[in-house]
């Protein structure tokens, strides 16, 4: 296997907001990005301090969402410069962390 550099992106969102289909859209359809994953949070919060957890008593709707994503740099720097810019899916900032990561590509 050959180690190539990659860079790994970080969406933080909520159930609530309902641009995670758009943005899903856009990373598969668009820019057939070479894998993505989306974690559903059983707990946490945000800059409003309010706590959002789940329980088997209580299933919030608004839990946490993860959306994590990697392609090579020049790709998702390209990717980055055109989210904010995609019609329904403000995401607001401070939301998106990226860093350098490395891969294990077949050839």
């Amino acid at each position: 296997m050959k180690r190539v550099a990659v860079k790994m992106v970080r969406i933080y969102l909520t159930e609530e907001k309902a641009h995670l289909d758009k943005l899903m859209a856009y990373l598969h359809d668009q820019e057939k990005v070479r894998g993505v994953t989306v974690f559903r949070g059983i707990s946490g919060y945000g800059k409003s301090g309010v706590i959002h957890s789940s329980s088997l008593l209580d299933m919030s709707l608004n839990l946490p969402v993860v959306v994590e994503f990697y392609d090579f740099a020049e790709k998702i720097d390209q990717i980055l410069e055109n989210i904010d810019k995609l019609p329904g899916t403000m995401i607001e900032p401070g939301h998106i962390v990226s860093w350098a990561a490395e891969a294990n590509l077949k050839g």
